[in-house]
């Protein structure tokens, strides 16, 4: 064999190399949606939380990723209109966070990749066929899990004991809300506990919402997940402050922002595990065959100054519980 036949044969294997090592790799520079139903303040941390999981696998805002940042600013009719505008952009991959801003994106588009970086339940609003095997263009992370809404009762009931009245925060807007608000109604039920059932469906609706509690002697509150709630949760935890209400919320962050209890997933994980999905996309995975997973890191919160706020005294047996203690 000639030297020049030997010659090109070597240069058809490292180009063939080449390509395949191409291939493999992400884009340059990668264009990724961000559709949140709430403001760029009150999503802040999950923001972050998602580009540190992404700096982690080696993506830079301004070096070799954009995001496209679109807030609804905590009201959910906007959704169609901004979801529309990812999907002319072009995007190679649109993160949503919650249920709604998922459901809309998937009505825009069948081919762009869509990971939920939370939703409460995929399987039962169609988001995807099956948790294992989603099928389509819809992945990413659920926050759904067994018997959360029995566990934040159950919490809520050993904190003030004397519960009988039980006001329950729901925004019927929310496809998931109904299943949710039937799990804490069984859970109130075993407890011999009355619920009294509050529809918010926007940010107007809080004063009358809670004014309707306090009209019907609830001495405790369950606020239900809603991307809206999250938007507005400083002022919900003011409200039920300044109504003396027992509030048990579903994320951290209210607790944060001033309220009593929290317990549930840990959404700045679920956001920081959803830049894996956006990794294993852009190097040519298909969203249909990664399977949508569940939360594995639960938060118990409680804020002291919250407690003393509403004349409440926490029994040491429950402080020894909470994951997070804020004094």
């Amino acid at each position: 064999m000639s030297k020049k036949v030997v010659g090109l044969a070597i240069c058809a294997v490292l180009l063939t190399l080449s390509f395949l090592a191409e291939a493999q790799q992400p884009k340059k520079e990668a264009r990724i949606g961000f559709l949140v139903p709430g403001s760029a303040s009150g999503y802040a941390s999950l923001t972050d939380a998602f580009r540190q999981g992404l700096r982690e696998l080696g993506y830079v805002e301004g070096k070799n990723i954009v995001i496209e940042y679109r807030y609804t600013e905590g009201k959910l009719d906007p959704l169609p209109e901004l979801a529309t505008d990812l999907v002319r952009l072009k995007v190679d991959v649109i993160i949503t966070a919650s249920t709604p801003d998922a459901l809309a994106t998937k009505q825009r588009t069948g081919t762009i990749p869509i990971v939920m970086a939370v939703s409460g339940d995929p399987l039962g609003s169609g988001l995807v066929a099956s948790l294992a095997r989603p099928g389509g263009n819809v992945t990413g992370l659920t926050s759904i899990a067994s018997d959360l809404s029995g566990k934040r009762l159950e919490l809520l009931k050993e904190v003030v004991p004397r519960i009988d009245r039980l006001a329950v925060l729901g925004n019927p807007s929310n496809v998931l809300t109904a299943s949710t608000m039937r799990e804490t109604e069984v859970a109130a039920q075993a407890l011999q506990v009355k619920v009294q059932i509050v529809e918010v469906r926007g940010p107007d609706d809080f004063e009358t919402a809670f004014q309707a509690a306090i009209k019907g002697r609830a001495v405790a509150l369950i606020v239900l997940p809603d991307p809206v709630f999250t938007g507005q949760r400083r002022r919900i935890v003011d409200v039920a402050a300044k109504s003396r209400l027992a509030a048990m919320f579903y994320t951290k962050e209210f607790v944060e922002a001033g309220g009593l209890m929290s317990y549930g997933p840990n959404f700045s994980d679920l956001f920081r595990r959803a830049a894996t999905y956006v990794d294993k996309i852009l190097k040519g995975t298909k969203p249909g065959d990664l399977p949508v997973e569940q939360p594995t890191k639960f938060e118990f919160v409680i804020n002291l100054k919250a407690a003393k706020q509403i004349g409440l005294t926490i029994p040491p047996n429950v402080l020894a519980r909470a994951d997070k203690v804020i004094r």
